[in-house]
């Protein structure tokens, strides 16, 4: 029979090593002695688990409570992202996180809430809710404001919700795309972006109309016809790769990175080549997004810095410290990748379309 070995016990100098700290500041950890700041007692918990030693049980902290997080679905990779940024910085101040996801035909975000409820959660992070629905009632937020329970909302944004908000700047994204593929020589710029009921959506159309009258002189009108309301999913970036190419584009701003890929997907569908006969530039930088087939363009969302303000907010709501009732917005940054070229010449003696 098989003897069970014992769990080996933690060397110091591997783990000083993984932290990137004094083998003595490990030890202080190790012993639960006080006197080392709370982010580098987290770097050697996190080498901990990363070279796969048990935790001594001195350091098994109780959770100072319990934090829901409401988001749409886990198949858009920036979710998961934002997901785990927000875990992580909870699990830094002690809470201890329940992830609630949104799938069709699964449970409503009412419902969800109620089940969160039920566990006497401390607070709630929403991200991309019902608050970014500008048909949605948002009544439920004050009901849930009404309960004390604290929350904080990423994604979205409602004037008639008493509540901190966290958001990229959604018009500043459609503009730097816009401008970068403009500079790019391209002329002819559609835009692919999710249903019109969206805040996000509708605040991408505004930023990319406001940039193609500004560098190409087009009028608002001309504008929307170059604009397609789809899914946020590489289904739906084909389906409007499809109008936008027989419109003649040559570049096209998407509003997702899965949208952007869809538009790649329709290209290739035709015979067009990526970034040679039409440009294409996504929206998040997802991870592993740079790694696609070509490397994508994309206008990179702060999800670090989004999250962890996020957190912050939520954090200063629940010691009872309400922050300002208004919207945090962060600056996105355009990342040029593969996806993205100089606009194709004009066939000799061709017409053009733009």
């Amino acid at each position: 029979m098989d003897r069970v070995s014992a769990p080996v016990p933690p060397r110091l100098a591997d783990i000083a090593a993984q932290a990137k700290v004094s083998e003595a500041t490990v030890s202080r950890v190790l012993n639960g002695k006080a006197g080392v700041a709370r982010t580098t007692r987290q770097r050697v918990l996190a080498a901990l688990d990363v070279l796969g030693y048990e935790r001594p049980v001195r350091l098994r902290r109780r959770s100072a409570g319990l934090v829901g997080l409401v988001i749409p679905e886990l198949t858009n990779p920036v979710f998961p992202a934002f997901a785990q940024v927000i875990e992580q910085v909870l699990a830094g101040h002690g809470y201890t996180p329940i992830l609630c996801t949104q799938m069709p035909g699964g449970a409503t975000e009412d419902e969800l809430v109620e089940q969160l409820e039920e566990r006497d959660v401390a607070g709630i992070v929403f991200m991309s809710g019902l608050h970014a629905d500008t048909t949605a009632d948002p009544a439920r937020y004050a009901r849930l404001a009404d309960r004390k329970v604290p929350f904080v909302l990423i994604n979205g944004y409602n004037e008639h919700i008493q509540a901190p908000f966290v958001s990229p700047d959604d018009r500043a994204a459609a503009r730097m795309a816009v401008r970068h593929l403009a500079a790019l020589g391209h002329e002819r710029i559609g835009l692919a972006v999710g249903p019109a009921r969206y805040v996000p959506a509708l605040r991408k159309v505004e930023g990319f109309t406001a940039a193609t009258a500004e560098v190409l002189g087009r009028p608002p009108g001309e504008a929307g016809e170059l604009v397609r309301h789809t899914l946020f999913n590489v289904e739906g970036g084909q389906v409007a790769a499809a109008a936008l190419l027989d419109q003649g584009c040559t570049g096209i701003v998407c509003g997702s990175d899965l949208m952007a890929l869809g538009v790649v997907r329709e290209a290739a569908r035709r015979g067009l080549r990526v970034p040679w006969d039409v440009s294409v530039v996504g929206f998040d930088d997802s991870p592993l997004i740079a790694f696609t087939d070509p490397p994508l363009t994309t206008v990179r969302q702060p999800v670090q810095a989004m999250a962890t303000a996020a957190v912050g907010a939520l954090l200063e709501e629940m010691a009872g410290s309400p922050v300002q009732r208004t919207e945090f917005i962060f600056q996105p940054d355009l990342v040029v990748r593969g996806s993205t070229a100089q606009v194709p010449p004009r066939p000799a003696g061709g017409t053009s379309q733009r």
